[in-house]
């Protein structure tokens, strides 16, 4: 799976996620598109999913026929992150193009 990290989702996690190809929003050039043209332009590239911090992005953009997932990490704190990280590992295994997971941790 091809996913895309937003800014504020702590890079280390793509250690986590091994047979993923992972790039940032920040190694992709693309930090100053917002989110509707973020979306667009990951979809156009080929991305399976985006994992952001973005807890408004659902309210903000109509997700609805978008192939792209969207997976929301409640967080940007990476020691809790890391140490519920099978959350994040979870979600992206089950992930379906389209969808949209919010993740919160304890």
């Amino acid at each position: 799976m091809k996913i895309l990290f937003d800014q504020g989702t702590p890079v280390p996690l793509r250690n986590y996620l091994p047979n993923h190809t992972i790039e940032t929003v920040y190694e992709k050039g693309w930090s100053n598109l917002k989110n509707g043209d973020l979306l667009t332009q990951a979809e156009a590239e080929g991305f399976d999913a985006l994992i952001t911090t973005d807890q408004n992005l659902r309210y903000q953009q109509n997700l609805s026929g978008r192939r792209i997932a969207v997976v929301v990490l409640l967080t940007t704190n990476w020691p809790r992150i890391k140490n519920n990280v099978a959350l994040v590992v979870q979600a992206v295994y089950k992930l379906r193009l389209g969808s949209y997971e919010e993740i919160d941790f304890p």
